[in-house]
């Protein structure tokens, strides 16, 4: 192992058979997890955002041909909630698992599951060819995806957040942060590659159908890295000396419900702007100005590379003033720009770039610090299941709805719609970072 790296401690209570077989292995590093949870998490995203530009540019035409484009992609977006909702029962469903059969064997089968889902939305028949039944199989397929991402909790972003010195604990936080821009990029760059080549026709016939092949394909190569390192018997061994181990989600919510609650509402202003900037630009900007889908992906890019820069520079901020000071900093930030966004959502081409990029910087100095910031709040034995149900209900909460909630709403009653619905976030984070505050101050 390198100087300056760090190594995860052992447990102390292992046999010395145990004991032997850890030091055989290469010591922990966290280096090697981060590229082991960027790699995971850049596969995840990518799935997500291949299916949310499809809920735009696709879905509204292929199964919804019925119904107004508006009312379409709103169907398309309700779909695409599902998998939020879905996310928490398969993190209960993974922790079964892996209590009885292992953290492999609990990976593996969401990773499958993921993968097979992702891939069938590949071979979607439309609904001339079937009918109402191509919507039933994109509903079933959306909440295996929702529940294979549940399964797919690894613990490894806790493991990397706890064996790294206290003050460089917001720059390693933010590493696997920088999954989102990394999925989201190459996602907008594919359909924006096919969508520019291919007549209408032939991309709404076959053309969209080529992004969910290669998740397929990304998956399977994120599933082998993290296998190496969750399997790893070094990495075991660090997992259960920092007692991430699974317990039940009722024994979590029954003794520790509100630092649950705690975590998922101080990530909401975040979480909220995430699908405001990535999946609800390319619906409304398509459907009431005359920008192109191309241009917007374009810009979109640009704004996804801003983004990682900022997610990177929110680490070496949140080790001088704070991962709480930071987030919840950003919060009055993106409120603020809550404010003017109707403007700039009304301001043409100039003003809708302005709204991405805006949003994405903001999007990256928050998100990059938004993950487990209240995590420390769970007693050791509960912190492994208790922060992936924080984050669970942090996307249900905060961004499953978001897109559906902001086009709907903006559609019916204005622009200003988006600037209440991202404020009431604003208001839920900062308030959840007050009372963890209070908390802590009134136990300490």
């Amino acid at each position: 192992m390198s100087s300056g790296s760090v190594a995860f401690p052992v447990p102390r209570n292992e046999d010395a058979n145990s004991l032997s077989r850890a030091h055989t292995d290469e010591d922990v590093t966290p280096n090697e997890i981060a590229v082991g949870v960027i790699i995971g998490r850049s596969s995840e995203y990518f799935d997500f955002f291949v299916f949310g530009i499809a809920c735009v540019l696709v879905f509204p035409f292929t199964l919804f041909p019925f119904m107004s484009r508006l009312d379409g992609t709103l169907m398309a977006f309700a779909i695409f909630a599902l998998a939020f909702v879905a996310r928490p029962v398969g993190t209960a469903i993974g922790m079964a698992v892996q209590r009885r059969w292992g953290r492999g064997t609990k990976l593996t089968l969401a990773m499958f599951t993921l993968g097979v889902c992702t891939v069938g939305m590949a071979f979607l028949p439309t609904y001339h060819s079937v009918g109402s039944s191509a919507i039933v199989v994109l509903i079933a397929l959306r909440i295996g995806q929702g529940l294979a991402l549940g399964g797919s909790w690894d613990g490894l972003p806790s493991l990397l957040a706890m064996g790294v010195p206290r003050d460089k604990r917001g720059w390693y936080a933010m590493i696997g942060q920088l999954g989102a821009p990394l999925g989201f990029i190459i996602a907008a760059a594919l359909f924006a590659y096919l969508y520019s080549s291919l007549p209408v026709s032939e991309f709404l016939d076959w053309g969209w159908r080529y992004p969910f092949f290669v998740a397929f394909a990304i998956n399977v190569v994120a599933l082998f890295a993290r296998l190496r390192l969750v399997v790893g018997q070094s990495y075991a061994d660090a997992l259960q000396a920092s007692e991430l181990e699974p317990v039940s989600v009722t024994e979590v919510m029954s003794g520790q419900g509100r630092n649950v609650l705690l975590g998922a509402f101080a990530a909401l202003s975040s979480l909220a702007l995430f699908h405001l900037v990535t999946v609800f630009p390319l619906s409304w900007i398509s459907m009431y100005s005359q920008q192109s889908v191309v241009d917007v992906l374009e810009v979109q890019i640009m704004g996804a590379i801003l983004a990682a820069g900022a997610i990177v520079i929110s680490g070496v901020i949140a080790d001088k003033m704070g991962r709480r000071n930071l987030l919840g900093t950003m919060a009055v930030m993106i409120g603020l720009y809550a404010l003017i966004a109707p403007w700039m959502l009304k301001g043409g081409a100039v003003g809708n770039n302005a709204f991405i990029l805006i949003g994405f910087i903001l999007l990256g100095l928050s998100y990059g610090q938004s993950s487990g910031t209240v995590t420390n709040n769970f007693t050791s034995d509960f912190r492994y299941t208790g922060a992936a149900l924080s984050t669970d209900l942090a996307w249900l909460i905060g961004a499953a709805f978001a897109p559906l909630v902001a086009l709907g709403l903006s559609a019916k009653w204005g622009l200003g719609a988006v600037s209440l619905y991202l404020l009431s976030a604003v208001v839920c984070t900062l308030l959840a970072l007050r009372i963890n505050r209070v908390l802590e101050q009134r136990d300490n």
